[in-house]
């Protein structure tokens, strides 16, 4: 196969129009990578952005669903690192030994070592910055010859361009929001996705973060509500980077570690002789965030004798040390968060509901992890490329059934129970034997998933049966087939309920739309 020289009007094909055109980040950067892969005829494109130490994907063709969810050390893979560090196309020969950072992760060769292949790839450059590198990946040998190479060389510059678009259109969506803030804070603002550690593209997530960004602007309280492990320190953190205060200090304050008895103490700090043990005067988290944030974690843990020590914090601006005469003025913005339902711990009289009103002047509701859809194998594969390099593993991949068995799981403890069912299943892996050179793939058994409740199932109705109760069809042999079959029952009775709309049913199942229909289509459903 030969690739022909490109020109403008080979560009044109290629949809270059796009550039004309307003789109989301998302949509036009993965318009590109497919543009590439069909007109280079290859297996999988890659996009990756440079992020410190890492290359983080942004836009994939070929790979595997979790692999946006991963972020590449460079150190830890070659052919990346020369790629970046390369002048021009840097193309690998079919016999090359380098690992390649995609074993098993193709999505043609699946949970395979990848054999002889083509690989070629380049650093793509912004206003004579790196910005990150290109990667395409062919499993015929010969694929990338000189003309390939030369027709990629000639690319960058467009793929470089269609970057930059989607940056100066974040730049002004960003400037914007930030109109209320001061000229010179508008520059903290990241241009680019989610910060590291908010990891996904589902609308309920993108909801969040538009929200928190643009009370980011203000210097309200914000009260982040929802369940244990969704992450809302880490959404905390993004309240405070995207505010004006961001080059003060963020201190934390874990309220549920704190005893009764150092809770003041630790708070709003004491003077020397306050208590046996004080020789001398300490400041308090409140004093040591000066122009900064406080982010009160698991507010509604604290004790009511403190609660009404923050509520005068909160109202008039100062602290009090324990033993001093005089208050000290403070100027900290709030930022709480908790799992507890605070009006109801208000009617029950735990919570003071003047310090509720105080804290909850904009509440900021935390989807939980099933809600979010594919997000769910976005973040598996961050854990997993953790988990990879942390245990020394060549790869470390899902398969199909434990991809199906994640994203039909409910999820009580969140992304953090996601976090420790990976681990914890990579560790399980090893303890049986897996090589450490081998492609090392989870299995569903190795999860160890629970499916005694699964979402969907409304309250009027008793919870969804197992397999073996299910009198429609004989008991399936595999688990794989038996998470199948809770898959294809949850399906059905959302659909009951939603007189066979397949939109509200989706969002009944906390999934995309488009991947419902996919599901229920291999499922046999459609």
């Amino acid at each position: 196969m030969t690739i022909q020289r490109v020109d403008i009007t080979t560009m044109a094909t290629l949809g270059w129009a796009d550039l004309a055109v307003t789109l989301p980040r998302a949509v036009r950067l993965q318009r590109l990578v497919s543009q590439l892969k069909a007109q280079f005829a290859c297996h999988a494109v890659a996009l990756l952005q440079e992020e410190g130490e890492r290359l983080r994907p942004v836009a994939v063709d070929g790979l595997t669903r979790d692999a946006m969810g991963r972020a590449f050390v460079i150190a830890q893979h070659p052919r990346l690192s020369a790629i970046l560090l390369g002048r021009g196309v840097v193309h690998f020969e079919h016999a090359s030994t380098l690992p390649d950072p995609y074993d098993g992760l193709v999505d043609a060769m699946a949970g395979e070592p990848l054999p002889v292949h083509d690989c070629m790839g380049a650093s793509v450059m912004i206003d004579g910055h790196r910005w990150g590198v290109l990667t395409l990946d062919a499993l015929r040998p010969g694929t990338f010859n000189d003309s390939a190479r030369e027709a990629l060389l000639q690319c960058l510059p467009w793929v470089a361009a269609a970057v930059r678009m989607s940056q100066l259109e974040q730049e002004v969506q960003a400037l914007r929001q930030a109109r209320v803030a001061e000229p010179e804070q508008t520059g903290r603002i990241p241009i680019g996705g989610a910060r590291l550690g908010l990891i996904g593209h589902s609308p309920a997530l993108q909801q969040v973060l538009h929200e928190v960004d643009v009370v980011a602007q203000s210097d309200l309280p914000v009260l982040l509500m929802g369940e244990t492990g969704v992450g809302k320190d880490l959404f905390a953190s993004r309240v405070h980077e995207h505010s004006p205060r961001a080059g003060k200090p963020m201190v934390h304050v874990n309220c549920a570690a704190l005893p009764e008895s150092l809770a003041e103490s630790e708070l709003f700090g004491h003077v020397r002789g306050a208590f046996s043990g004080a020789t001398t005067d300490r400041a308090g988290r409140f004093e040591a965030a000066r122009g900064g944030t406080v982010f009160l974690d698991e507010v509604g843990e604290l004790p009511l004798t403190i609660q009404a020590k923050l509520l005068r914090t909160l109202q008039n601006g100062e602290v009090q040390r324990l033993g001093a005469d005089k208050p000290v003025k403070v100027d900290v913005r709030i930022v709480a968060a908790t799992n507890r339902a605070l009006r109801d711990a208000v009617a029950d009289g735990t919570f003071r509901a003047d310090l509720y009103h105080r804290l909850s002047v904009y509440p900021v509701h935390v989807p939980p992890l099933r809600d979010r859809g594919d997000d769910i194998l976005l973040l598996a594969g961050h854990f997993l490329e953790v988990n990879r390099a942390r245990l020394g593993l060549r790869s470390l991949r899902l398969d199909a059934a434990a991809e199906a068995a994640l994203l039909a799981y409910p999820w009580p403890g969140n992304v953090r129970e996601l976090e420790h069912v990976i681990g914890r299943a990579a560790l399980k892996l090893l303890t049986r034997g897996v090589s450490r050179s081998d492609i090392a793939t989870l299995t569903v058994d190795l999860l160890d998933l629970s499916f005694d409740t699964l979402v969907g199932a409304s309250s009027d109705e008793p919870a969804m049966r197992c397999p073996a109760d299910d009198h429609e069809k004989p008991q399936p042999v595999t688990l794989h087939e038996q998470v199948d079959q809770l898959q294809r029952q949850a399906i059905r009775q959302a659909l009951r309920h939603t007189d066979g709309n397949w939109a509200m049913a989706a969002r009944q199942l906390g999934l995309d739309a488009s991947n419902l229909h996919k599901l229920a289509k291999r499922l046999g459903l459609k």
